[in-house]
């Protein structure tokens, strides 16, 4: 019998945490004079402050009980499914009257850092408004990260095992080293994230832009402030945020040992200097795309497509053009490249970088075995042979990740969605980037328009996205709950 005190003891602790963020945007409402926004956001904090404290107080013997490895897949899947119900709060009861539904997106879409938003004029939102979208997306990002360093290598999901040592070895000691992992990485996080407001500011933005944005670009989160996204701050900004979406989308571990001295292990990581070459092979494409094809300039084509590939390959999701109307090649590189994403151990999204190198040491191996039979061959990582399971345990990810993507997009169709808005959705959805592609939801549009089922289907989609697919499904198998 599973034991859920101890799932509820943590539960309970963060929404005591988002009771208490919600306070800061309640903070600038009033500066701005905006009561209703601000007493959204004092209801929406006293809902969950109360809410999260009888969870904490009921299930305080829970924080002397370990967890096992049953109680680790609850505790991520309740964490980043009870912050968006109670993250929605403020979105629902205040002076915009949308509905829960838009609502809910709204917030598992900033957890989650996807980036989609179902607010069609962005401009006429509150300061305190836009200060909540881009917390949900930072607190989201470091969630994020102490997920996959401190949970999925234990858990042995999509190949994470391979990073165990890399992530401390949590196996038997998840909440401490959990804990550990959270701090180390907290102050990298932290860091990054004011020197990236501070050059914001140098390149010409104000304050609150500058600290709104530093914190939607270092969790890869995407949620802007203006309608035009960075289409309205032009090319200093620009290169900046690809800067720091670059750095936010290495492994963070990498940083870690930077900063205590071991500059090497971030040089020599392969998983940095495939996603790179990735990234400036698209890059390149695309820029000569825009010269060649549709007659740009060459600063400004290079600058574009660094930008706007850059933000979809890491799953940022900001646009400063709407690349849909570049032509079909563009559109599918934009496609494709939102499939690829970062490196484990960031604020990544999609597939990551590693198991593509895998999934290709994999077949390398098998093509070495169909020529020499009687030899012995084993998939390398890095140098390293690499185990079994973890390429079976890659393999059993892209799978369900083609299984889950067909899926979507099939419930998706029979709601009535065309096929590129079905597709693109569940893609952007499932690979947690944010713009799709098509009129409807492409760069230059919101997912407001959607049905309201579609909206839960891929809000659905971010969360199983977000944890790596089996993190989910293994909750729905007779085996789990009888183990």
């Amino acid at each position: 019998m599973i034991s859920f005190r101890p799932i509820g003891y943590v539960v309970g602790m963060l929404m005591l945490a988002l009771a208490a963020s919600m306070l800061l945007p309640l903070l600038i409402d009033l500066i701005d004079n905006n009561t209703a926004d601000a007493a959204a956001f004092g209801i929406s904090a006293l809902i969950t402050g109360l809410s999260g404290g009888l969870l904490f107080l009921g299930c305080s013997d829970g924080r002397s009980l370990g967890l096992t490895i049953r109680q680790t897949f609850l505790l991520t899947v309740a964490c980043w499914l009870m912050l968006p119900i109670f993250g929605a709060l403020p979105f629902w009861i205040g002076p915009d009257a949308i509905s829960y539904t838009d609502a809910f997106f709204e917030a598992m879409s900033g957890l989650t850092t996807t980036g989609a938003t179902i607010y069609p004029d962005l401009d006429i939102l509150s300061r305190g408004v836009h200060l909540w979208r881009a917390l949900m997306q930072w607190m989201g990002g470091v969630g994020v990260i102490v997920f996959a360093l401190a949970f999925l290598p234990m858990l042995k999901v999509g190949g994470m095992q391979l990073f165990r040592s890399e992530a401390f070895d949590t196996f038997g000691k998840i909440l401490p080293r959990a804990a550990e992992i959270a701090g180390s990485i907290s102050s990298i996080y932290l860091t990054l994230t004011l020197v990236c407001a501070i050059i914001y500011g140098w390149a010409g933005m104000d304050l609150f832009e500058a600290v709104v944005h530093a914190m939607t670009t270092v969790s890869t989160g995407g949620f802007a402030s203006e309608n035009a996204s960075f289409g309205a701050f032009g090319a200093p900004a620009e290169y900046i945020a690809t800067v720091f979406m670059i750095l936010a989308s290495l492994p963070f571990v990498r940083y870690v040992q930077l900063v205590a001295g071991s500059p090497a292990p971030l040089l020599r990581d392969s998983q940095i200097r495939s996603f790179l070459l990735v990234l400036a092979s698209a890059v390149l494409l695309l820029t000569a795309w825009q010269v060649f094809a549709n007659g740009q300039t060459g600063e400004l084509a290079f600058r574009k497509a660094l930008f706007n590939a850059t933000s979809i390959m890491t799953g940022t999701g900001y646009a400063s053009a709407d690349y849909s109307a570049w032509g079909s090649f563009s559109v599918t590189v934009f496609f494709l490249i939102g499939l690829v994403g970062g490196c484990a151990g960031s604020t990544c999204c999609s597939v990551k970088i590693f198991r593509y190198q895998l999934l290709f040491s994999a077949l390398v191996t098998q093509i070495k075995q169909l020529h020499h039979p009687a030899g012995v061959f084993r998939p390398r990582y890095e140098g390293r042979a690499v185990e079994e399971d973890v390429i079976s345990s890659v393999m059993a990810f892209f799978v369900m990740f083609v299984l889950s993507l067909s899926g979507f997009t099939a419930i998706l169709g029979l709601m009535g969605l065309d096929t590129v808005t079905a597709l693109s959705g569940a893609a952007t959805a499932l690979a947690n980037v944010g713009p799709g592609l098509g009129p409807e939801i492409g760069p230059a549009s919101t997912f407001a328009g959607l049905p309201d089922q579609a909206k839960w289907v891929l809000a659905t989609a971010m969360l199983v996205g977000r944890l790596e697919l089996l993190s989910v499904y293994v909750l729905f198998t007779a085996a789990f709950w009888r183990g």
